[in-house]
């Protein structure tokens, strides 16, 4: 029998404190639900309930709101069994967000009684129950027979909000501000049958090869994807020599390949992080006009500097010339604010919001896809922090350990493909809601007129150059305006001693 909820008063001290959420009656829990895991995911996963006869009082644990724009999350592996103690801080159990999978980290205190999401279970709704959460001493054995059922039931996903709606707001709906959002109301949750193949379900751990980051790096820059290699190490574990030997299937004869009856090809299920990758680039290329700049700059002297830089450091640090680019477009950005804004739509009012910081998104290409962690006021940076921050952001998000503040917002892009000497030139899709991400270009050795010989004839010398290409939104940012901030970025990087001031 389905536990009743009742009211539970509480002070804002005691909320904080325990991060327990009082209800009362169903569409009351629901809408208080859906606003604080906007507000607070932490405290929105908890509602309190008392039962009838069945069960002592407990705690119901919902699926957080791990990111601004997850719906719904898969289970991962439970830290956590029946019995055990929690406390605040403590690892409850894995989720797979739309972005990364990520650690949720319990606020509040007690036992776990029963756990009803098991490992493995796909697309579980924010704010579905999860667990069940009893204080220190209750009768844990008076829930074996507890059900989701017996929590309210499952949610329903909600709608991924648009650009300009609620998710890229700068304040929560019905806020009170004459700028936020309205509040959309929702309906009732329906119940859905779900489908099950039968097979045992896996947690996000299972369903992933067992490979280090390193393998997983070496299979990104071969191409090989690691479904189909069979590991060779300890419990099957993927090696490096595992990558160096794989040997696509279509290399064999075709003849044997058809009288074999092999498959012409392999169908791989987008991962959550995929179908957003392909959501919001499809909608940036589809809502924003984009117009490109490109230049051809000379990098002869940022590359003396940063040699002269690293040498003075004796071992300390190791400046890339992707560090100094990312200064120099701070320093660009501070001359020419229009290319760092951002186009926003907040209800019906629309606003272009020049920001008086440079954050930063910096593109690292992971073994999941592409995330832009953010390297925020730039400007106020020296050039060792930018590069270890850099370093630490690029090496946690090869490793899925972001968290959502490290790779959400920024105000201007950088994607640097310079490392890839077969790279010339190439254009970016603009991240929304920012106006201008900068493509880099490999460097290259190119003849230029030098100084006069003794005797008057002409010379050559050769120059280092690369070609950087910016890429904005006409909406924000006027072509005239592009190529101010095109002049200035040429300029303080031609110049680099620029970024020391």
């Amino acid at each position: 029998m389905p536990a009743s909820i009742t009211m539970l008063a509480r002070t804002g001290a005691q909320l904080s404190a325990r991060g327990s959420i009082a209800l009362r009656g169903s569409l009351y829990a629901s809408r208080c639900s859906e606003f604080t895991a906007r507000q607070a995911p932490a405290l929105s996963a908890l509602a309190r309930y008392y039962a009838s006869k069945s069960f002592p009082p407990h705690t119901i644990v919902s699926m957080p709101a791990l990111s601004p724009t997850m719906t719904a999350g898969n289970i991962g592996a439970w830290q956590k069994k029946v019995g055990d103690s929690i406390a605040p801080g403590d690892v409850l159990v894995e989720i797979e967000t739309d972005k990364a999978q990520m650690d949720f980290e319990f606020q509040e205190e007690g036992v776990i009684a029963k756990i009803l999401k098991e490992s493995g279970e796909k697309d579980v709704a924010v704010g579905s129950p999860i667990a069940v959460l009893v204080e220190e001493g209750e009768d844990v054995s008076a829930f074996e027979s507890f059900t989701a059922a017996d929590a309210g039931g499952d949610k329903s996903p909600a709608p991924t909000p648009k650009e300009g709606e609620a998710s890229e707001a700068s304040e929560p709906p019905q806020s009170g501000s004459p700028s936020a959002p309205p509040a959309k109301e929702e309906p009732a949750p329906q119940a859905v049958e779900s489908e099950s193949t039968g097979a045992r379900l896996e947690t996000s751990l299972d369903r992933q090869p067992a490979v280090s980051p390193a393998v997983k790096k070496l299979a990104l820059e071969k191409g090989v994807p690691l479904s189909a290699i069979k590991g060779s190490g300890p419990g099957g574990k993927i090696t490096t020599g595992d990558i160096e030997k794989y040997k696509p299937a279509g290399a064999a004869p075709a003849a044997a390949a058809s009288a074999a009856g092999a498959a012409a090809y392999e169908d791989v299920s987008a991962s959550s992080m995929r179908k957003v990758i392909a959501s919001r680039l499809s909608q940036s290329w589809q809502e924003n006009p984009h117009y490109f700049v490109a230049s051809s700059i000379s990098v002869s002297k940022l590359l003396k500097l940063r040699e002269a830089l690293n040498a003075s450091g004796e071992g300390k640090y190791k400046l890339s010339v992707n560090d100094l680019l990312v200064k120099a477009i701070a320093v660009a950005a501070r001359k020419v604010p229009a290319a760092n804004s951002s186009w926003r739509v907040e209800g019906n009012e629309i606003t272009i919001r020049q920001h008086n910081t440079v954050d930063v998104s910096v593109a690292v290409a992971t073994p999941v896809g592409l995330m832009t962690p953010i390297i925020k006021n730039v400007g106020a940076l020296g050039l060792q922090s930018i590069s270890s921050q850099i370093k630490d952001l690029g090496k946690r998000a090869r490793d899925g350990k972001l968290k959502p503040e490290e790779y959400q917002g920024g105000t201007i892009t950088i994607s640097n493909m310079g490392m890839n000497p077969a790279v010339e030139r190439f254009t970016a899709v603009i991240n929304p809601p920012q106006a201008t991400i900068v493509a880099i270009g490999a460097t290259k050795k190119v003849a230029v007129p030098g100084e006069p010989n003794e005797d008057g004839t002409p010379s050559v010398e050769w120059d280092d150059q690369m070609v950087i290409t910016s890429s904005f939104d006409h909406k924000v940012v006027d072509g005239a305006v592009g190529g101010e901030f095109m002049r200035e970025l040429k300029k303080v990087i031609e110049n680099p001693l620029e970024l020391l001031l």
